[in-house]
């Protein structure tokens, strides 16, 4: 979406005990998706704050490494996830916990070092019910963890984001998704417009987010199709190649009169529309 894009026009920016069973992050063994995301480092990434950490440590698809706590944290957390923890936590003090995670990180007196999640194929998150949001180079992680969280309140089946020029999985991130990180797949792909046309071929309706849409975007459009919904980036809307992928480009009303949606209020407006 460009700087217009309030019609879904992005702007600039800004556990719950899990049940067990089948998770969205799991894979079948042999099943390899085509494209992955970036291997991590040797140590994992920093995970922080009591949600994005609480549904990590009750993720069994995450690989945990280290669990570093305040003492007012460790509290705060076995308050909403009870022990025993699937990892043995070391108490640190506040002072020091800032120094490793960078000072103005809100951690909330708990990190979590883990290693990144391993996507399913596309063909499997297929098998989810709801609809599909694909993001064109959004690369603000507080933007793609908010997204993140609004497809998880409203259903949505998975969220596809280029391996280029899009965050990597990480606390801000994280932070931002407020534990839908570790509840619903985040697929990576080295090409949005063959993703669209994967998913096009596998019966998805794609719509393309677009103050230039000529259409609003409705539920009543829609009727019974699976809906695809495609977001571009902050400031420079979706690019050529994908608005000529997608099957319509539609708005979003706009009768206050407001220029433009930050693009992630603009995903949760409408995600609200295409489910309800």
């Amino acid at each position: 979406m460009d700087k217009r894009d309030s019609h879904g026009k992005a702007g600039n920016g800004g556990r719950h005990k899990l049940p067990r069973g089948p998770h969205p992050h799991r894979r079948s063994q042999g099943d390899a998706p085509r494209d992955r995301r970036p291997a991590s480092s040797a140590g994992g990434l920093w995970l922080y704050g009591l949600h994005s950490v609480e549904a990590a440590l009750a993720n069994p698809a995450r690989r945990l490494r280290r669990l570093v706590v305040t003492e007012e944290g460790e509290a705060a957390l076995a308050g909403r996830l009870p022990h025993p923890w699937p990892i043995q936590p070391e108490r640190i003090e506040r002072d020091r916990l800032d120094q490793m995670l960078g000072r103005g990180i809100v951690h909330q007196g708990v990190a979590l070092q883990a290693d990144p999640l391993v996507p399913p194929s596309l063909n499997d998150a297929l098998k989810r019910p709801g609809p599909v949001l694909v993001l064109d180079q959004i690369t603000d992680p507080r933007n793609v963890g908010a997204i993140l969280r609004s497809a998880q309140a409203f259903g949505a089946a998975m969220v596809i984001a280029q391996e280029r020029n899009a965050p990597e999985e990480g606390g801000a991130l994280a932070k931002a998704a407020s534990g839908a990180l570790e509840r619903i797949p985040l697929l990576r792909t080295v090409n949005i417009a063959r993703a669209l046309i994967a998913l096009k071929a596998a019966g998805l309706w794609v719509m393309g987010l677009d103050a230039a849409g000529l259409s609003h975007l409705s539920r009543d459009a829609i009727g019974n199709r699976r809906a695809a919904l495609v977001l571009g980036a902050e400031g420079e809307g979706l690019r050529r190649l994908t608005r000529e992928t997608c099957d319509e480009l539609v708005s979003l009303p706009m009768p206050g009169g407001m220029e433009s949606l930050n693009v992630s209020a603009a995903a949760a407006v409408a995600l609200y529309e295409i489910i309800r």
